[in-house]
Order: C-alpha cells, then structure tokens, then sequence
C-alpha cells in the first residue's frame, strides 16, 4: 500500500461523513395508491386531481427529522410514477396540475426552505430509470424499457433534461442527490446527466452518481439498513448497478475510487411510502438502536426512510418512535469518558484510575486515505491483565 497513491474523500464527501444520520422521505401519488411505483399495475395512469394533501406542512416533517438527529435529508422529488413535485414546465404531470393549493403549491420549494430553517442540508431524489407517465421503465428506456421509438425517447429526453434543469437550478445548492438505481447514461435515456450536474450542482455529493465525476457515494448493497463488516470507502465503481453482488459491495481496500456506502431502509416492514393500516409494522427502538450499530458504527451513513401521510404529515407514532431514537443514541454515547489521538502502530489511552467502559469508539483520519487495514483493542483490568 502506498500511502501517496491511495484515493481519498473530496471535501463534500469528508462532510457527508460527519453526518452520520440523513432522513429519507417518500412521498408521491403512490401515497394515495397501492404500494406499488410502476405503470404496470394500473391499466389507467392516475390523475394528478390524486394528490392533494390537506394539511401539508414541511416544516412538520424537518422538526423530526432535527429531533432524530438527522444531519441532513432526501425527498423524493420524483418517484417512479413520475409525479413531479415542484412548479414543472417540463411536462404536464406534477403539483402544477393537481388541485393541492388550486396548482400552484411547491412541495420540493417548501422542502428546501424548511431544510434551511432547522439546520438540515437538502438532498432530492429524481429516478432515471423509471417514469410512468412517459411509460420510462429500466434501464431508462421508453416502451416499457423495450426502446425502439429514437422520436419518443428524444421527446422524453428533452422533457426530462427541463425537469432536471428545474429542480437542480431553482432551488439553491443541494448537498445530496440521489439516484435510485444510477444514472443508465445518456446513450440510454438522452438525458446528458453529467453536463447538467457540473453545471448545476458540482459540489453535491451523488448517491450512485455517474462515476466519472467526483463526490459519489455508493449504495450498500440492501434495503436492511445494515453494512458488511469490514466495510471500506473505497472501490472500483460507484454503482451498485453494475453487476455487483451484495457481497462484494463492502468496497475494497484497494479500490481507485472514494466511495463510501450509505445505508437506505424504511422505519416500518419495506413500506416506502405511506400505506393504510400499518401502524404495527412500525420498527422498534431496539432495531432502530441496532441499525445505528450496524451502519454508522461500519464506517456507513443511515438514511431512515420517514412517510407522511395523505393529511401531508408524519403520523405522531413515527414522529415519537424517531424521538426515542435520538434520545437512546445521545444516552448510549454520552461525553467520552476519556480520548486521544495519535499517529503510527500503538495508541494508548490512559484513564484516571479506574474507569467502567461500555464503548470505544475508534476514528480514521481520513483525509489521508484509508490505511489501517486492521487493528487490536486491548484493555488492562483492574486485576492487571490484559
């Protein structure tokens, strides 16, 4: 291993680190719906008249997600029905034509601003690969993703690039941008996604963003919450759609690429969006606490999906299970006991006396790479062992 030559974190991606926690929010006409995000389970594409939330409130959703503790958070700002949720010329399919605020409401301009009134960096989700209204399915294709019509995917480019052009130039700088299931690249959909990003947002980091430009992050490889262990930030590739199995995604010592994982799941049983009737599906605080362990304690990011409701809020259940969250992890990790840094093959720690030790947390200057490739705690007992 030279030290010279290992890949190291960008700026933006040394402070996703320090995040530790993002909250995810689904919301989308799918909320109104069956639990489903595809045109294939609908023989008539639902009208935009479906949503139309009567007591919307963002600021609602970014006070829990401050007292979850949440660093930062991602809204989907179109899901895979294709719903846009922002004032959109791009196509007519989105807020603009629902009656929600008589079509003149902006739930991702809302969003960001309650993102800046509690102290949360805004992220917006955008898939490429699926969009129902357009009958866009994967890879990013139209005709159910079977292509074969050049005019109808250039239609659908054209369109998609305004939306894009709206939602990462309207709103400010965005510190994540999430691409479910990556970008397929613009032989595929038309859509020149990296030329709009270096244009528009070149500081965001990128969640299975395009590998050629800096700040990506890679999925984790499951929808559980949890990271392999050992769990590297670097790799070869930033997507988890190259064919990669769940195995391999724990990254690799001697990957060329800073790319570290972040962890995606739900707070109830792979409810992504809110559905009807399923309050006792709700995660409890001890898997909450043990998702925490197996993500943010494996060198990953949590991302905790959160689901308002057809009112537009996050029901009180959630709001106060999230609650428990944070208080239980700020007890859990308390002032240190005691710390130290250091540099080279040993670092010691000397307590004052005799102390009760329940944690250790150990930390990697990153900055420089990663180079430790293993390590060895040892304690000495009050009966002078080891």
């Amino acid at each position: 291993m030279n030290p010279d030559t290992l890949a190291k974190p960008t700026r933006a991606q040394q402070e996703w680190h320090d995040m530790e926690v993002g909250m995810f929010i689904h919301f989308d006409l799918n909320t109104w719906m069956r639990q489903h995000w595809t045109h294939r389970e609908y023989d008539e594409w639902p009208s935009p008249s479906v949503f139309n939330p009567t007591q919307l409130d963002t600021d609602q959703w970014l006070e829990t997600a401050q007292a979850m503790g949440a660093k930062y958070a991602v809204l989907t700002a179109t899901h895979g029905t294709g719903f846009m949720l922002w004032q959109s010329d791009a196509y007519p399919y989105g807020v603009k034509q629902s009656p929600w605020r008589g079509g003149k409401g902006d739930v991702v301009g809302d969003f960001v601003a309650s993102c800046r009134k509690y102290g949360i960096q805004p992220g917006l989700y955008s898939h490429m690969c699926v969009n129902g209204y357009w009958r866009v399915d994967h890879p990013g294709r139209v005709n159910e993703g079977k292509g074969g019509d050049p005019e109808k995917q250039k239609a659908y480019a054209t369109a998609r690039t305004k939306a894009l052009r709206e939602l990462w130039g309207n709103y400010g700088p965005l510190f994540e941008i999430w691409f479910d299931g990556g970008d397929p690249g613009q032989d595929i959909t038309g859509v020149d996604v990296v030329g709009l990003l270096e244009e528009l947002q070149s500081d965001a980091v990128l969640f299975q963003g395009p590998d050629q430009l800096q700040n990506v992050i890679r999925w984790v490889g499951n929808e559980r919450g949890e990271a392999l262990y050992p769990n590297w930030s670097t790799a070869h590739e930033g997507s988890a759609e190259h064919g990669w199995t769940e195995k391999k995604l724990s990254g690799d010592p001697d990957g060329a690429l800073w790319v570290p994982a972040e962890c995606d799941v739900t707070i109830r049983e792979h409810n992504w969006h809110w559905a009807p009737d399923t309050e006792d599906s709700l995660f409890s605080l001890d898997h909450l606490v043990g998702l925490y362990y197996r993500s943010v304690g494996r060198n990953s990011n949590l991302l905790l999906n959160v689901s308002p409701n057809r009112d537009g809020l996050i029901p009180d259940g959630d709001v106060q299970r999230l609650r428990e969250f944070d208080h239980e992890i700020r007890r859990r990790f308390p002032a240190d006991v005691a710390s130290t840094h250091g540099q080279g093959e040993l670092v010691e720690l000397e307590l004052d006396g005799s102390q009760q030790v329940n944690h250790v947390v150990i930390m990697e200057e990153i900055s420089h790479g990663e180079r430790i490739l293993e390590y060895v705690v040892e304690a000495r007992t009050s009966d002078g062992g080891w």
